[in-house]
């Protein structure tokens, strides 16, 4: 409630410097920006609720498989906020949502193993995992096509938000960095003893520099 009545108030103020200033670019541009932020703390809840988003861990999500591809992302700003350790300096955060996306990628592969993974695409688009991780546990990098970049660009602000936790500090996010990455669930299970055990270092080292 505390969140939806800053943004009615922030949205209305900016209506009211619109109409004043009669720029009426403000209100529309202030409304985007604002509903763009906030969707997360709405919509979130309710696709899990819905089935639509499943968690596989605190930082990775996947919708439900359509047309032979799982959809994967990561956290979204809901979660930066309630998830991430606020003590954790930039390097710590770093390291812990990519041990999250891990440990949900091992859930998503556990989860699928058994019940025939042939001919299940996986695919996401992260600003957080680099080409060279991505390649070591499996993944290839395909072309964002144009429908995403404009979701990205759309959600800029929410982003930078979100990229700025994880960093610990402010930080503008370079769009056109975002690579999309797809692999096939058997790649993944070939690989799973890989991606535990690196699941299990970043773990450890974790729990070390908490110390």
């Amino acid at each position: 409630m505390l969140i939806a009545s800053v943004a009615i108030l922030v949205i209305l103020l900016s209506f009211l410097i619109s109409w004043i200033t009669r720029f009426y670019l403000i209100g529309v541009f202030t409304f985007s920006i604002v509903l763009s932020i906030i969707a997360p703390f709405f919509d979130t809840p309710s696709l899990r609720k819905s089935g639509r988003l499943i968690y596989h861990s605190l930082l990775f999500l996947s919708e439900r498989p359509k047309n032979g591809i799982i959809k994967i992302h990561g956290g979204s700003l809901f979660d930066y906020v309630f998830v991430i350790d606020q003590k954790m300096n930039g390097k710590q955060r770093s390291s812990f949502i990519i041990q999250q996306y891990l440990q949900g990628l091992l859930s998503l592969i556990e989860e699928h193993e058994n019940n025939g993974a042939d001919n299940i695409i996986v695919n996401g688009t992260s600003y957080i995992i680099n080409e060279n991780t991505a390649q070591r546990i499996g993944f290839k990098l395909i072309k964002t096509n144009y429908l995403q970049k404009m979701i990205l660009i759309y959600n800029y602000f929410n982003i930078l938000i979100s990229y700025s936790i994880a960093k610990a500090k402010l930080s503008f996010p370079k769009l056109n960095e975002t690579k999309t990455f797809e692999t096939s669930l058997n790649e993944l299970v070939e690989r799973k003893e890989y991606i535990r055990n690196l699941n299990e270092k970043l773990k450890s080292t974790i729990a070390n520099k908490g110390k």
